[in-house]
């Protein structure tokens, strides 16, 4: 796909706070991301200004006229729907999912539940709460296991288990981010992304990103600090794979409700060739190593253009 640049008149676009920090584990990536963006929207002459939730109070973005919000807030407090909904509070439009799509989705447990109800392909799992039960998930899913908490994300916490014994140190890392764990269906193959946009009022599924990480560890630290892992975009998948992957990834995003952008994260069984959706995000990476932005620069959007786009997105769920 191509798309056309957007012809937004940065004035139209007001006061903006761009969020980012927070108090989540992953607060160092959303200082990455939204310094990224902050810098990418002055330079498109956007009147936006920092605002770090972890130190102060929302209730000052009303107080300071503020007429909508860039959220580059990663993990909970901020991709979960709680900043979300005190934003429906403070009735100041946002960029990204409204409450409900956006608690939804940083549950992996509760967004698969969903998907598979409605048809969708996503990996068998269990939900564990012990590792005697991490141990009886490993004997029903086989080995490889993914083990990782439910609500967090850049592959925080995740350890994949091949042998039993490994299951409690597995757990542990897991649960010290999450009561709730996830056993999960290891699936060989490749590793896969696509961001999906709003584009004229319907979802458009972006280029697919194949990732290709040294001995398959697509890890916290290969994600945002090393320049080890290969981004194919384009993907050199079939046309005809890479097209019903896209509409995979529409489904699961307009199953949820979701709005604005998300990227949804797709393994591709070598076996077989049959896509298995692991999760979406809400609120993307936008860092110098993040994937929408590749993608999006692919179908003709520059970082900048990309950054104006979803801030004149931004909407309220009672306002749609």
């Amino acid at each position: 796909m191509s798309l056309q640049p957007p012809g937004i008149d940065p004035a139209s676009l007001g006061k903006v706070a761009v969020l980012f920090g927070g108090t989540s584990a992953e607060r160092d990536v959303s200082i990455m991301s939204g310094s990224g963006v902050l810098q990418a929207l002055q330079s498109q002459g956007v009147n936006a200004f920092a605002f770090d939730p972890a130190e102060r109070n929302l209730q000052e973005l009303k107080a300071e006229g503020v007429d909508r919000c860039f959220i580059a807030l990663h993990g909970r407090g901020g991709e979960d729907g709680t900043v979300q909904g005190a934003l429906e509070l403070l009735k100041i439009p946002y960029t990204g999912s409204g409450v409900m799509a956006s608690s939804i989705a940083m549950d992996k447990i509760m967004t698969k539940r969903i998907w598979r109800f409605e048809g969708l392909p996503t990996p068998e799992w269990r939900m564990v709460s012990s590792v005697e039960e991490c141990v009886h998930a490993l004997t029903a899913l086989g080995a490889p296991m993914i083990v990782k908490p439910a609500r967090e994300g850049s592959s925080i916490g995740l350890t994949k288990v091949t042998d039993a014994s490994q299951c409690a140190a597995a757990y542990a890392a897991a649960a010290q981010h999450d009561p709730e764990v996830l056993c999960e269906q290891f699936i060989d193959g490749d590793e896969s992304t696509c961001p999906v946009l709003i584009v004229d009022g319907e979802a458009k599924a972006l280029p697919i990103i194949r990732i290709q990480a040294p001995d398959g560890n697509y890890d916290y630290q290969n994600k945002y600090f090393t320049d080890t892992v290969r981004y194919l975009c384009p993907s050199g998948l079939d046309a005809d794979e890479e097209a019903e992957i896209q509409r995979e990834v529409v489904r699961a995003f307009k199953t949820l409700g979701c709005r604005g952008w998300a990227r949804a994260d797709v393994m591709i069984r070598k076996s077989d060739r049959q896509p298995f959706l692991l999760e979406i995000n809400t609120s993307p990476g936008m860092t110098g190593h993040s994937l929408v932005p590749m993608s999006a620069k692919v179908a003709g959007l520059s970082y900048e253009q990309l950054c104006v786009h979803l801030l004149a997105s931004a909407s309220l769920d009672s306002v749609r």
